[in-house]
This record gives C-alpha cells, structure tokens and sequence, in this order.
C-alpha cells in the first residue's frame, strides 16, 4: 500500500501545509495511508487532520518513518548532513547550481532516497501542476510596498509576519499608506502574466499602485532595459534560468533612477543566472529589506517563503491544486512522478 507521510515542517517562519483534512480524506478513500506528523506551527489545526481517522505521528518522526513511506513536506530539511534514504517530496531548490543544492543531492546519493522537486511536477505540457505563485506575488509586492513606505519616512523596512487573510494584509497596507495621503510609487511587473506576476499586479492595483506589466514579448529584446530604472519598485516574477536577461544590472546601484525597490519575487540570488545583479542573498522575515545603495537609496528585498505569509489562503491553494497529483501516488514511476525522478536521477 502507498503510505504518504506529511511531515512538519522545520523552517522558522512556515505555517504551510500541501495538503488540507479534505485532500487527507480523499487519499484514504483511494486506498492511500496517509500519517500526518503533529506541528506546534502548522495554520490548519491537527484535530481536522485527526478527524479523517489517518495516523498522527510526533512532530519530526519522519526520519524514523518505514523505508517504504513518501515523506512529503514543503520547505527545507534540517541540515545536517545526515543521508537521506526516504522518497521526499518537497521544493528542494538543488537544480539551479545553488551551493546547498550540491549538499542536498549528496546526502540523496548517500542514502538511497530520491526527490520529487514540486517545482519540477509538471505535466506532458511541461507547466507545473501546482505553485504557490499567485501568493508568492501577492505577498512580495505587499513587502515591496512595505519597504518604499519605510523609505517615504526615512527608514527601511522593520519585521515582517503572518496575516490571518489576505484582507488582513490589504488593511494593514492601508493604515500604512494613510499618513502619505495620495501619494504612490509606479511599479513594472516583469512576468505579468504568470501566476506570481498575476498576484503581485492585484495587490498592487488594490492599494492604487499604477502598475506596468511586461511579459516575453517586452523582454524578448534581450535588454538593457531602462525603463526598470524609471519605475519606483520594480518586481521580478521571472525564475532564473539560463538564457534569463539581465534586469538589473550592477551598475543600477548607481545610475540616474527612480527605482528604490527591488523585489525579486522569484528569489535566485545564488543562481549564475539571476537577472538581478545588485545583491547575492535572500532576505529575512527579520530584515525584509537589504539596503544595498545609499544615495539614492536602493533596497532589495527577496524573502524565498512568501506565501507562509498568507499559510491558510496559500496552503488552501496549493492543495487544491496537487491533490489529483496525489491521487497518482500508487503510480509513483508514471506521469507526473516519472517525469520527476528522471529530473532527480538526471540532476543527481
């Protein structure tokens, strides 16, 4: 019998969950075993998640799992190097050159297991079958906007946290903005018509920001591109691969601009291939923004878990989105799965 095992996650700041009580039912009814670990952090509740009849298991037991379990979770594993002889499936972040990506792989080879990269689930069509996107965009433009507030008021942007809804998020935003009366910064939007540059242009639009958005066809030039510099926040919704122009270059720091802040949504920095060159690392729930020119200012901010902003609305979506993918689990070396561990086995 298939047995998906959903583990806690170990990341500070992550509320998330793939899977919601419903989808758990829905396993169990397709004749899958579903353990869920406990989580003292987790946005929904472990009493729905009991109240399907699946096994609970203790916060972080899955390293004592059966051997023949799927571990499933979002973010990062402890790193500890220990070797790693489960199936997992979770966003691993090992396929982009990132030096902690050649740790994960190693300790995979280590012990036997193989990783089913969320990112790289996709379909015959080769889109991916689930993303966080929209919510990831959501929320980064909402920090981006943080960031140029705490600009217009001298300073730069203090500790960010959970919203219990995305409402929440608008209203706090408003209070903000309030004391700056009508005033508003522009922003570009590159990768508008993806779904994170979708969610970065709505909350834009509903706190009155004046957006632009581009896609390939503005890109396909292969740049420079100047009019970045000529909006106040500029948001990266494009992931890094090869052949990605470069948005912003290192001499952006210092040329003749309105831009103030950058947000890389899609957060590659240790990527050769970022398009964003004025920073080399992701920023923190702690300190969103990284100040990386003074005069005129310049703040970047790339936090790489966006949506744990957001855990039930984003978690809710996801969900959704993955659970027929989850459904298949039975046929782990078919479909989706496949294609998946032939990007592992290929990358490994």
């Amino acid at each position: 019998m298939t047995h998906l095992w959903v583990r806690s996650e170990s990341r500070d700041h992550e509320q998330r969950v793939g899977v919601t009580p419903d989808g758990v039912r829905a396993l169990m009814e397709a004749g899958i075993k579903v353990t869920v670990e406990q989580s003292a952090t987790r946005a929904i509740p472990i009493d729905g998640f009991a109240a399907t009849g699946c096994d609970i298991a203790a916060e972080g037991s899955w390293i004592n799992a059966p051997r023949d379990a799927i571990v499933f979770g979002l973010k990062e594993l402890p790193e500890d190097g220990t070797p790693l002889p489960h199936r997992h499936i979770m966003f691993g972040h090992a396929y982009k050159g990132q030096p902690s990506g050649r740790i994960l792989l190693d300790r995979f080879k280590a012990g036997g297991g193989a990783l089913y990269d969320l990112e790289y689930l996709v379909g015959e069509d080769g889109r991916r079958v689930a993303a966080f996107g929209y919510w990831a965009g959501y929320a980064g433009a909402a920090v981006s906007l943080l960031c140029w507030i705490a600009q217009q008021q001298g300073g730069i942007a203090a500790p960010v946290g959970v919203y219990p809804s995305s409402s929440a998020m608008r209203d706090d935003l408003s209070a903000r903005l309030k004391p700056l009366g009508n005033k508003r910064p522009t922003a570009l939007i590159i990768g508008a018509l993806g779904r994170v540059g979708t969610g970065g242009a709505d909350l834009c639009t509903s706190m009155g920001v004046d957006v632009t958005k581009w896609d390939m066809a503005e890109t396909a030039s292969g740049g420079p591109f100047p009019e970045v510099l000529a909006h106040d926040i500029f948001l990266n919704c494009i992931l890094a691969r090869p052949g990605t122009p470069v948005f912003v270059p290192a001499s952006a720091k210092t040329a003749l601009r309105s831009l103030s802040v950058i947000g890389d949504i899609a957060c590659d920095p240790d990527s050769d291939f970022s398009p964003i060159k004025v920073y080399d690392r992701a920023t923190t729930w702690d300190a969103p923004a990284l100040r990386v020119h003074d005069a005129p200012v310049l703040d970047v901010t790339a936090i790489d878990n966006l949506p744990s902003m957001l855990p039930v609305e984003s978690s809710e979506d996801f969900a959704s989105q993955l659970l027929p993918s989850l459904l298949t689990l039975g046929a782990l070396d078919q479909g989706v799965w496949g294609r998946a561990k032939a990007t592992f086995d290929e990358n490994l």
